[in-house]
């Protein structure tokens, strides 16, 4: 009889939070569309709608229609939002905005009772605990995270994989979370009745809390060890959580026993992970280490062109495309972000996308990720890749072995610094501008003619953008 009626007031007690977070919602919008004005409000806001609300972490989902309005809205009103939702009163302190599943409505986080996988259809599974959108055919492969993707295809694939678990870390939106969509939904496309968990490890400390203040761990512990394939993100999170770690020492040690699958993320490598178990450190260092590292100059250029592919219009030129890649080089997250802003930008009102729009439009996030290249430095940087001294590059001998990589070292001091063809010729030893000018023709033509000039290129560049 009490659990009976403890279960009513806790019913009670989630319809009056969701109809607070409705009567706020609705002074929030209202106050938006008279500061922002009916026309950016009405385009971007009026169509979005509450979603989750996780009373732990005082983090609410807003929900609209499709990804590129989730990166607006998010880029552009995510502050505004936050502050607004903060001032409200009513224990939200974050405003995530994300495409809208097909659920409707607030509703509050709880622990979930362990259920069969027979008993739930594979397609509700999917769309409830990961993204299908973000497949490994939608993941763009480089050199910097090549054994991360091949290592995922893997751990996905249908022949039970040698290594497990699989420790993916990398920097902020470097593509980590993908992977694991990618690999969630891949597994349950060949094995739709196996059971497959993701989650965060915030949400995943969260859930463990609220089962032991419930009574209910034995559920929890259930839950996770029905698991075939376990995916955690961000295990960073965790670090200094006693109880937490413990119990996540315990499932994957259980999971692996059984055969399980389990993938783990991270900003760091585990032998720089602060704070956390080193048993748990032991266990995700014995099965396979892949990093992401940031994306060169080649995988950002092929990031941008997926998205201009679908982007529609207005048509985003190539000037503008190589502007953004060579200029936005943090992470893959904040240049697809810059990408649909200069597009969102574009429709709004109604003006075309060329070079200047673009530097004018991004000219923070460009300051914000600018690393200043010398002549100096890619003196050095070429004279090490090409083994000559670095004097060379500024004497008068014209041997084509120190000739070649002073032409490929002005042919950069162009491309990747501010000097004028003046300040370069003086700088390479008070040459004229007609001989930069040379220099830059005949690397051009040179990469156009001979891969392993080009490949000289490329990995200068890659190397001077860090």
């Amino acid at each position: 009889m009490k659990d009976k009626a403890a279960v009513v007031g806790r019913q009670a007690m989630d319809m009056q939070d969701a109809s607070g977070l409705e009567s706020a919602w609705t002074a929030i919008r209202a106050g938006l569309r008279r500061d922002l004005g009916a026309r950016l409000f009405d385009q971007w806001l009026k169509p979005a709608r509450l979603g989750d609300y996780c009373p732990e972490s005082q983090t609410l989902d807003l929900f609209v229609a499709t990804d590129f309005s989730a990166n607006f809205v998010s880029g552009q009103f995510g502050d505004r939002l936050r502050m607004a939702w903060r001032s409200a009163g009513v224990g939200v302190r974050e405003v995530r905005v994300r495409r809208a599943p097909d659920a409707t409505g607030p509703r509050l986080l709880e622990v979930v009772q362990a259920e069969s996988a027979t008993a739930m259809p594979a397609e509700t599974r999917i769309a409830s605990n990961f993204l299908p959108r973000h497949g490994f055919v939608d993941f763009i492969v480089g050199e910097t995270n090549r054994l991360a993707f091949s290592a995922a295809q893997a751990m996905a694939g249908e022949a039970q994989p040698r290594f497990t678990p699989l420790f993916i870390h990398g920097a902020t939106g470097q593509g980590k979370t993908h992977l694991l969509h990618a690999i969630a939904a891949a597994f349950s496309a060949h094995s739709p009745t196996e059971p497959v968990l993701y989650m965060s490890a915030e949400r995943f400390m969260v859930e463990f809390v609220n089962a032991m203040r419930a009574n209910e761990t034995m559920a929890f512990k259930a839950r996770l060890r029905a698991a075939r394939l376990l995916l955690i993100d961000d295990i960073q999170f965790i670090a200094g959580k006693g109880s937490t770690q413990e119990e996540f020492l315990h499932t994957i040690n259980d999971l692996i026993d059984t055969g399980a699958r389990i993938v783990v993320t991270a900003d760091r490598a585990p032998q720089l992970l602060e704070a956390i178990d080193a048993r748990i450190l032991s266990r995700l260092a014995g099965g396979l280490v892949a990093d992401i590292r940031p994306a060169d100059l080649d995988l950002r250029l092929a990031i941008l062109e997926s998205k201009r592919a679908v982007a529609g219009d207005p048509p985003v030129p190539d000037a503008v495309i190589d502007f953004l890649a060579r200029s936005i080089r943090s992470n893959v997250r904040e240049l697809e972000g810059a990408f649909n802003k200069l597009v969102a930008y574009g429709q709004l009102t109604g003006r075309s996308i060329d070079l200047d729009f673009a530097q004018q439009m991004l000219a923070d996030a460009v300051r914000a990720n600018a690393r200043r290249i010398t002549v100096d430095e890619i003196q050095k940087v070429c004279a090490a890749h090409f083994k000559i001294d670095p004097s060379e590059m500024r004497s008068k001998r014209r041997a084509r072995a120190v000739a070649r990589p002073r032409q490929v070292a002005m042919y950069l001091a162009k491309k990747m610094t501010p000097r004028s063809l003046p300040e370069i010729g003086r700088i390479f030893g008070g040459r004229d501008h007609s001989t930069v000018i040379h220099a830059v023709k005949t690397i051009e033509a040179l990469r156009e003619s001979n891969p392993d000039m080009d490949a000289d290129v490329r990995a200068l560049l890659r190397q001077l953008e860090g």
